[in-house]
């Protein structure tokens, strides 16, 4: 299960983003994930809930935008959405694809709760 070390490159990420503070605690982190990017999204959630056990982001919720599978069609030009398991321009049926969206995998942003006592 490689969602496991995807998931502590995730909180590695953020922690290396986390200001030297005392009392920091994280309340999201949200994460852009393509279709293509092979990670099964339920095992990686489970994954970051059991890792973040004890550090910063313990009860953190893992928030994912899914991205969809787009590509550029060499044949007809056609720029859209397409099925991953066929591979093939909605519109013509050519296969010489451009992929143009579905690969990322990018944290794209962490909310902190402040720490108590600071207003």
């Amino acid at each position: 299960m490689h969602e496991l070390s995807i998931a502590q490159s995730i909180v590695d990420i953020v922690l290396q983003h986390l200001p030297p503070s005392d009392g920091l605690h994280v309340s999201k982190v949200r994460l852009t994930l393509g279709a293509m990017a092979g990670v099964v999204p339920d095992s990686l959630e489970f994954c970051f809930g059991a890792i973040t056990q004890g550090t910063q982001l313990e009860g953190a919720v893992l928030e994912i935008e899914h991205l969809p599978l787009t590509a550029r069609c060499a044949d007809c030009g056609h720029e859209g959405e397409i099925e991953p398991t066929l591979f093939a321009c909605p519109s013509c049926g050519g296969n010489r694809l451009t992929i143009l969206t579905g690969r990322e995998m990018q944290v794209r942003d962490i909310e902190v709760d402040e720490p108590k006592g600071v207003t």
